[in-house]
């Protein structure tokens, strides 16, 4: 049981990482900006991971679709707007700190 339960974990661990890109990431890629690396988008990523709750993640990841929408939101009045604003904010500059190479 213990050899079977270490190889599970080995094998989920050994995966590459681009197999279970993401939401920012999958974003970033798709992007047509220029500088949009599988590294850069991979870290941007990893970053989001450890500032971003999973809707947090997803509603980021429409901004590299429609940049519009982070303007809107920036503007906002809603309460819960600004809030999310605070934490994507702190990702973006976690991101540029940590991913700015």
């Amino acid at each position: 049981m213990t050899k079977t339960l270490i190889a599970a974990c080995l094998l989920t661990f050994s995966m590459p990482l681009t197999a279970i890109a993401g939401p920012i990431e999958s974003a970033c890629l798709k992007s047509e900006r220029a500088g949009a690396s599988r590294a850069l988008c991979g870290c941007i990523q990893q970053v989001a991971d450890m500032t971003l709750q999973g809707s947090d993640q997803r509603k980021a990841a429409r901004f590299f679709k429609d940049p519009d929408q982070a303007q809107k939101v920036r503007m906002s009045k809603s309460d819960s707007d600004n809030e999310f604003w605070a934490r994507y904010k702190n990702f973006g500059d976690t991101a540029q700190a940590y991913c700015a190479g």
